[in-house]
């Protein structure tokens, strides 16, 4: 198997799994979410000789699957508002137990995308506050200032749950 390829492989079998999670909570529907981590692969094969360092490669892949979503919601002539759409696949979770962790998903669908978007990148794709501030072109402090809102929203919107959304999130 030549090096390229094998590097590649590597690559896509660590981090497609996150891809996929966060593609979904872009896309909220599957096979959308599908297309786009498949594109985004493509798109990556492609321009793998640009990357030249493997720790930036999750960033690198955040990156291309972002702008293939921006792209693919200019495509598209029926454009929704995506915040009010539903969940395409109900048992998709974050983990644990799936009645707490449906309302905690239902409650992050609720969030502006301001705050929704870097707890989305925290949790499921595991970035750091410095990976999302450079992410989504913010300071640090921008990031840190919408974390800490979206979890105290989160807590607000679950009142009795609260205990458990600090497993579930953090």
């Amino acid at each position: 198997m030549p090096v390229r390829q094998h590097r590649f492989e590597i690559l896509a079998r660590a981090l497609v799994p996150s891809l996929y999670r966060y593609a979904y909570w872009l896309a909220r529907e599957k096979t959308l979410a599908e297309d786009l981590v498949q594109e985004t692969l493509l798109r990556a094969w492609r321009s793998l000789d640009q990357l030249r360092d493997e720790a930036a490669a999750r960033q690198w892949l955040i990156t291309i699957l972002r702008r293939e979503f921006a792209r693919e919601l200019s495509r598209r002539k029926d454009t929704v508002d995506i915040d009010g759409l539903a969940l395409a696949d109900s048992r998709a979770s974050l983990g644990g137990d799936d009645t707490d962790l449906h309302d905690v998903r239902r409650a992050m669908q609720k969030l502006a995308p301001e705050y929704r978007e870097p707890l989305v990148l925290q949790v499921l794709m595991g970035c750091s506050t410095e990976e999302i501030a450079e992410q989504l072109e913010l300071t640090q402090a921008t990031v840190l200032t919408r974390l800490f809102r979206a979890r105290n929203q989160l807590r607000e919107m679950l009142g009795g749950s609260a205990a458990r959304l600090g497993e579930a999130i953090a």
